[in-house]
């Protein structure tokens, strides 16, 4: 009878474990998504040389929303930011934060 229970009590812990790293995997796929994301962008700003756009700060949420913040010294520069992350592969929207000082 120990040996039946403690069986059972080492399967269902052995099935607990598989469902937590199944759920940590999945987790993970995201997150990878979204630093590739934030990368791709912060390289397309830092690509245009334009010192204006590097003080700009990248962040991707799971769903491959961009969110742009910092500064900015003209509008145009936080429109070109918003327009570089828009045309990056995988953004779905962009929510540009930027200040323009």
């Amino acid at each position: 009878m120990k040996k039946i229970l403690l069986c059972t009590l080492i399967a269902a812990g052995t099935l607990s474990m598989a469902t937590v790293m199944a759920d940590d995997a999945s987790q993970t796929g995201s997150y990878v998504k979204d630093s590739v994301i934030t990368t791709k962008v912060k390289t397309k700003l830092a690509a245009k040389h334009m010192s204006t756009l590097t003080n700009i700060q990248v962040d991707t949420d799971d769903k491959g929303v961009v969110w742009l913040s910092g500064k900015a010294p003209t509008q145009d520069a936080s429109d070109l930011a918003a327009m570089i992350a828009k045309d990056t592969d995988g953004v779905t929207a962009v929510r540009n934060h930027i200040i323009v000082q």
